[in-house]
């Protein structure tokens, strides 16, 4: 017969998980205590455990790492509560098996899970199968890196769970590609989930495509608009670069944070929203904090889980495997040369895998199929010296959109009275032309400065994290 053990001091959700376990026709044996459960002599007994995080004289992870190490075929799940979830995700990185929120809100959940665990202790095959099929679909690389697989393990885990998370990394690593893993796993799959570049946009424009605005809240809005935490109520709402919300934005994010509520622009009813909300951040949001450009209240809010993905330089080792990955992307057929390949293994890669996949993209256009790249087709960040480097070639110069003509014909068409057309729809292909415009001279102003975005984004007078945005590049 299985043997369950539970350690819980509250003794009411002690008998009633007992209750249900036994019901189950398994065996418990409940401990109160970090000291009852030291009182335990064969642990060899039990065949699955759950560990509540905060007991009366003991630290749950602690009582964790003991029955790990007294009993590590016994697969255990701490209890938390909301405010200690941060908790359970650290003991799942000392080795728990999986971590349920009190108070437990779907019993059919933790039978699921019992039945689950006592089938199989570890990753079963089942998991292992949809997780790599996730992975797969998406274009997650976890390449050969334990990091990187603990890292999506890790982001399995907590995926189905109501929780906030927070993923910082560097530019390039992946934040976005994380996020949509995490979605794709979870139990929101079927929602939206909506992506907003918090430093892409002005303050008022940020607003209003977040919490939506009302009709006549602004020269131009016509009618009532719906926000993006509206729209992904029943999804995921991907907050990316965080960092670069301004101050006054922090604290209306935080209140929906801390209420699920929110007011539209020039409204003043109260709405609500069950998104669930990812951030992501590539700078320090404790240092951002330190700094006062961010405020520590809603890190806290935000910080429930933290995901941090490791730089390209901490995983070597994918570097090859990338590059093959990224030629077949392509389409190409170059190779490197084993001394060119040595060079790209030891650059530190600030960009991380962005960078490595723009290299190879331009390398690509400026040489001939089936070449062989050497060192001196290398750049002069990657070589260590200065060299040209003809990277216009694979900046192909941009006309000027076609379609301002039409539009303008248009536009005149409709105030002349020979076309109709509401005026929603044609504010609304004003934004379209907008962004095809900025695209344009962005382009255009690459190819002159041959591809170098930062000289670009000062030409432009903008960042170049506003390049990205407009390149789809964030």
């Amino acid at each position: 017969m299985e043997h369950i053990l539970i350690v819980e001091d509250e003794i009411e959700l002690g008998r009633f998980l007992s209750r249900l376990i036994e019901l189950k026709g398994f065996r418990t044996t409940h401990v109160k205590s970090g000291k009852e459960f030291d009182e335990i002599t064969d642990f060899s007994l039990f065949t699955l455990a759950f560990i509540d995080v905060r007991l009366p004289d003991r630290n749950g992870i602690d009582v964790l790492k003991a029955m790990k190490m007294q009993a590590p075929h016994c697969p255990c799940v701490v209890m938390t509560g909301y405010s200690t979830v941060k908790i359970a995700v650290d003991a799942i990185k000392h080795g728990a098996a999986d971590f349920i929120e009190k108070p437990f809100e779907d019993i059919n959940l933790i039978d699921q899970l019992i039945d689950r665990l006592l089938a199989n202790p570890q990753f079963d095959v089942g998991e292992e199968a949809e997780f790599k099929r996730i992975a797969r679909e998406l274009g997650c690389f976890l390449g050969t890196s334990r990091s990187m697989h603990q890292l999506y393990e890790l982001a399995y885990k907590i995926a189905p769970k109501q929780v906030t998370v927070l993923i910082e990394g560097e530019t390039g690593t992946g934040k976005e590609v994380l996020t949509k893993f995490i979605h794709a796993a979870s139990r929101r799959a079927a929602g939206s989930l909506l992506n907003i570049n918090c430093g892409a946009l002005s303050e008022t424009i940020l607003e209003s495509e977040l919490f939506g605005h009302v009709k006549g809240a602004f020269t131009g809005a016509m009618t009532d608009r719906a926000g993006y935490f509206e729209a992904a109520s029943s999804g995921t709402l991907f907050l990316d670069e965080i960092a670069e919300a301004s101050l006054s934005t922090q604290v209306k994010l935080l209140r929906v944070l801390e209420t699920g509520e929110f007011i539209k622009i020039g409204g003043t009813k109260t709405e609500r929203t069950s998104a669930r909300i990812i951030a992501a951040s590539h700078v320090n949001l404790d240092e951002a904090v330190q700094r006062g450009a961010f405020r520590e209240d809603l890190l806290f809010r935000l910080d429930v889980v933290k995901l941090n993905i490791p730089p390209l330089r901490e995983r070597r080792e994918d570097i090859p495997l990338l590059i093959d990955l990224f030629i077949e992307q392509s389409g190409e057929t170059i190779t490197f040369s084993p001394d060119a390949l040595e060079l790209l293994q030891q650059h530190d890669w600030p960009g991380n895998m962005r960078e490595l996949s723009n290299l190879i993209r331009r390398t690509a256009a400026i040489v001939k199929e089936g070449a062989i790249i050497t060192p001196d087709l290398l750049p002069d960040r990657i070589i260590g010296k200065t060299k040209s480097f003809p990277i216009a070639a694979s900046v192909e110069p941009v006309r000027f959109p076609d379609e301002w003509n039409d539009f303008s014909k248009k536009v005149m068409n409709i105030y002349n009275g020979s076309e109709q057309q509401s005026l929603d729809d044609v504010l609304s292909l004003m934004k379209t032309m907008e962004k095809r415009t900025a695209t344009a001279l962005i382009k255009k102003s690459l190819h002159e400065t041959a591809g170098n975005r930062k000289e670009t984004a000062q030409k432009l007078g903008v960042t170049t994290r506003k390049l990205r945005y407009y390149l789809n590049e964030t």
